[in-house]
């Protein structure tokens, strides 16, 4: 299956951890956002948000990386559905987490720092102080579960995950959340799929940094 996307992408990444939880293969094929090729006519036809990432299986067409995460895990996840239990209640609060991550966690991210790594502009106060909210969330999350959605890693982890990874790129300090500092050492532990994950976000530091000479 094709899988359209960008290294730099925290939702993209999220996608391709899972897919390596499942064991799926992508076959990856680049967009370069910084360049405009999301808005090339092929892509629009394929995708008409223009967004990554994208997946096309077998001429079945999917974006947001949430919607795309839970496709595969439904779909590939033969008999065991540790990622996205059938259970309504688990499921709710998977569901709960990865809207959170949609809203709070991963918004945040794209409100306070992208436009630093994006444009070279200092950051916001007040959108920082979004980011110290959502971590403060999470946090809460944490206080009981080892895991953001229960004692198990789950797809709400690695979408959490590949967020949580990105702050990396302006070194914001994640060790005044205890809970989440816990959970993030675990998290790389054992999510499949961290290293390129990681890969990702080291790229991205490496354009913010060239990109402020």
């Amino acid at each position: 299956m094709d899988f359209y996307y960008h290294p730099g992408s925290a939702p993209c990444r999220s996608v391709m951890m899972t897919a390596k939880a499942l064991g799926v293969d992508l076959n990856l094929k680049f967009v370069n956002v910084l360049e405009g090729e999301q808005l090339k006519p092929e892509f629009v036809q394929l995708n008409p948000q223009h967004t990554i990432p994208t997946l096309v299986d077998n001429g079945f067409i999917i974006w947001e990386s949430r919607a795309i995460m839970i496709y595969l895990v439904e779909k590939y996840g033969k008999d065991d559905h540790s990622l996205y239990p059938a259970d309504p209640q688990k499921r709710a609060v998977i569901n709960q987490r990865l809207y959170f991550d949609m809203g709070s966690m991963f918004e945040s991210f794209y409100q306070a720092i992208f436009p630093q790594i994006r444009d070279k502009t200092p950051a916001n106060p007040e959108a920082m102080l979004k980011v110290d909210k959502a971590f403060g969330l999470l946090n809460t999350f944490l206080e009981e579960d080892d895991f953001v959605a229960g004692a198990s890693l789950t797809v709400a982890d690695i979408a959490i995950l590949s967020s949580v990874s990105t702050f990396e790129v302006v070194d914001y300090d994640i060790s005044q959340y205890p809970n989440v500092a816990k959970w993030y050492e675990k998290a790389k532990e054992v999510t499949p799929g961290w290293e390129e994950n990681w890969e990702g976000v080291v790229l991205l530091k490496k354009f913010m940094q060239s990109n402020r000479q």
